[in-house]
C-alpha cells in the first residue's frame, strides 16, 4: 500500500515538471565578441557566426542573430524565459557599423481581442447555416435554369 502511495506521488509530481526548449541561434560568447565594428565585414562574420537567423530587407540589410529559452508547465502556453537578439549593422560597404544587443524585454505580447471576427451582416446560427437552403433550389419564382435562350 505505502509502495502504491509513494509511485502514485512520483508519477503526479513528475508531470508538473517544466519544459524546457531552445529555439533558434546557440549563442558561443567568444565568437559573438571576437566580432568587431569597423574591423569585420559581412564575409568574416558569416564565417565567424554563421547564417543569421534572419536579413532585414531595408537600408543596409542588418543581420539579426535570435536565440530563446522558454518553459511551460504540462498543458500551458510557453513562456519565453531569457531571449537575445543580436542585431549587426552594416555600412554602405559592408563593413561591420553597430552590434545591439536586446533581451527578453523586447519580446511583445500579442492578445487577440474576443473568439470570432466580426462581420457585417446578419448572425445566423449553426442551423440556420445547415438548414437554411432547404427547398430554395427550383422555388416557385425562381424561373427556369440552365441558362439558356429557349423562350
Amino acid at each position: 500500500m505505502a509502495l502504491t502511495a509513494t509511485v502514485s506521488a512520483l508519477t503526479l509530481t513528475g508531470a508538473c515538471v517544466p519544459l524546457r526548449s531552445h529555439q533558434g541561434y546557440i549563442i558561443d560568447a567568444d565568437l559573438v565578441n571576437s566580432v568587431q565594428p569597423g574591423v569585420d565585414n559581412r564575409s568574416s562574420v558569416l564565417k565567424t557566426l554563421g547564417k543569421p537567423s534572419f536579413a532585414s530587407q531595408f537600408n543596409t540589410g542588418d543581420w539579426y542573430y535570435i536565440a530563446r529559452d522558454s518553459r511551460n508547465l504540462a498543458y500551458l502556453n510557453p513562456k519565453a524565459k531569457s531571449q537575445l537578439t543580436l542585431k549587426i549593422s552594416f555600412t554602405q560597404g559592408g563593413v561591420v557599423q553597430d552590434i545591439t544587443r536586446t533581451g527578453v524585454d523586447q519580446v511583445a505580447s500579442i492578445k487577440p481581442y474576443g473568439k470570432t471576427t466580426p462581420t457585417l451582416g446578419r448572425k445566423r446560427s449553426f442551423f440556420e447555416e445547415l438548414f437554411g437552403n432547404i427547398g430554395a433550389v427550383g422555388a416557385s419564382g425562381a424561373g427556369k435554369g440552365g441558362g439558356g435562350d429557349e423562350p
